[in-house]
């Protein structure tokens, strides 16, 4: 198998020893559309769970996409959107992943590098020692439910890479 290999950024010239494979969001995306100080407001926000004007309900998890050729996975960090008996059913049993079953839920990060990903129907599946769940996307056409289904190419985490890096001001 191919290891994860380094490179040097075209975006800003800098060599890395390795190839960033994790991303993530510390809110959900609606968080990002209101201004700061209304977001203490109308956000209870933890590390891993968000309730938003006390009628939505979010949860932190991973989808986690095979990287060809390697042993590796390239790791997005999303929200996403429950029925608000279910998040009540994660804060009951969140010592107890093993008592949850997998649920149904939306998309609620703005993927860089993608079509728009908002309410991409998901299933969140909990996982026990303190791992964030695994959220597994619904077989559709759309370029990430594509990759999480085949895997991404070493090249396309290059790309992501050098979009999402810090001294890019290109536009999406």
């Amino acid at each position: 198998m191919t290891k994860i290999k380094e490179y040097t950024c075209s975006c800003c010239g800098e060599y890395y020893d390795e190839l960033p494979t994790s991303y993530g969001t510390v809110a959900p995306v609606y968080y990002e559309f209101l201004p700061p100080e209304e977001r203490q407001e109308r956000f209870k926000l933890s590390k891993d769970l968000c309730v938003m004007d006390n009628e939505h309900f979010f949860i932190r998890g991973c989808v986690e996409i095979p990287i060809i050729g390697t042993d590796e996975e390239f790791i997005w960090g999303v929200w996403v959107s429950l029925s608000e008996a279910n998040y009540n059913k994660v804060k009951e049993d969140w010592d107890n992943p093993e008592r949850l079953e997998p649920m149904v839920g939306w998309f609620s990060t703005a993927l860089p590098c993608y079509p728009d990903t908002i309410n991409l129907k998901a299933r969140v599946h909990h996982r026990e020692g303190g791992i964030r769940p695994y959220v597994e996307l619904e077989p559709t056409d759309h370029p990430l439910a594509v990759e999480f289904r085949n895997g991404m190419t070493l090249e396309r985490v290059q790309e992501i890479a050098e979009k999402l890096c810090v001294n890019n001001d290109s536009e999406e």
